[in-house]
């Protein structure tokens, strides 16, 4: 091959027309210092043409700018970085929990709401004085292998991958005297009301359930009997209405209350590992019922005082009629002393 490149074809152009073929040519003809190698002439080449290309692109081009794209997400097709990426964001999963021992046990509550990995730790205080205890880890009275990480530290870790692997971890040191601690891995928790929730006949009753995770779904029963059915099953759907107002939040309301109404109301949150429930007590009370403690003061007032009333006409009777004896009393004396005299 000479210095001009010409055993190397330039793809024709579709809209440049022989104005840049001609350019292409000036650009190949220059002369270099070496004979490149064919593979380096023909990336210069192509370099170039693309240069030189119209930044309009075909429907035909776009569409296949796209297939090759999706090519390249497709599985097979990625290159051993993006695998290794995409598993990175698993180990931001994990989490460490730490329980410091130092006399009495301990105890910690952890909600895991979706698969996860978790390192649980039990470390000695500083102000102990156990030297080389004995260490023990337990899932509830089974016994469980431990990792040391530090001198005074002792660990396990769990992979949670179903509601099985939830439970109480403890970690038991045994010396001179004997230390505990407890890990309670559990799903999240709702917040329910622990007061019951008061309304009046005709009112709208709302009731209000909340947790800290994102739930994938929510729902809403009442106590029928000695079972739980859920609440479309028992009232009309004209009755109620269910917002779900996020992922934490749903709330229920319960339209034209009547005294039928009335009873144990539950939420429960659906997680990756489970649910979790939370109840609400629902008082229906009529218009009158606020007013009985008013009458019943009042009552109490008004026999207080026509009691007093009827004591004070008494006492007053009463006193007139003891006058009217005391008077005939010395009257009577008066004659006695004056028949006395004449005698």
């Amino acid at each position: 091959m000479g210095q001009r490149g010409s055993a190397l074809a330039v793809p024709p152009h579709r809209g440049g027309g022989r104005r840049q073929m001609g350019r292409a040519a000036s650009v190949i003809s220059r002369p270099v210092a070496s004979a490149p190698s064919p593979l380096l002439m023909e990336g210069l080449i192509r370099s170039q043409v693309q240069d030189w290309e119209d930044p309009a692109m075909t429907t035909q081009d776009s569409s296949q700018t796209q297939v090759n794209s999706v090519t390249k997400m497709q599985p097979g097709h990625e290159s051993s970085d993006i695998a290794t990426q995409e598993l990175k964001p698993a180990s931001k999963e994990d989490s460490e929990y730490e329980i410091v021992l130092s006399g009495a046990p301990v105890e910690k509550n952890i909600s895991v709401a979706s698969p996860t990995k978790v390192e649980l730790i039990c470390k000695l205080g500083e102000d102990s004085n156990l030297k080389n205890p004995q260490v023990t880890w337990k899932k509830g009275g089974e016994t469980i292998s431990h990792t040391t990480k530090t001198q005074n530290s002792w660990s396990i870790q769990v992979t949670i991958s179903e509601s099985s692997q939830l439970g109480s971890y403890t970690c038991i040191l045994k010396g001179e005297k004997e230390l505990s601690a407890t890990f309670h891995l559990h799903v999240p928790k709702t917040e329910g009301r622990e007061k019951p929730v008061i309304t009046y006949i005709g009112d709208t009753a709302v009731m209000v359930c909340k947790t800290e995770y994102n739930a994938k779904a929510w729902t809403w029963y009442m106590t029928n009997g000695t079972e739980l059915a859920p609440i479309n099953t028992i009232l009309p759907t004209d009755k109620f209405e269910i917002m779900r107002k996020s992922a934490k939040v749903s709330r229920l309301e319960i339209f034209k209350l009547t005294k039928k109404d009335r009873g144990v109301y539950w939420c429960e949150a659906v997680f990756d590992l489970g649910s979790s429930k939370s109840r609400f007590e629902l008082k229906v009370l009529s218009i009158s019922a606020p007013l009985k403690p008013f009458i019943a003061v009042v009552a109490e007032v008004a026999i207080l005082v026509t009691t007093i009333v009827l004591y004070e006409v008494y006492s007053k009777r009463k006193g007139k009629g003891g006058g009217k004896e005391f008077d005939q009393i010395e009257k009577l004396k008066s004659e006695e002393n004056i028949a006395g005299r004449s005698k």
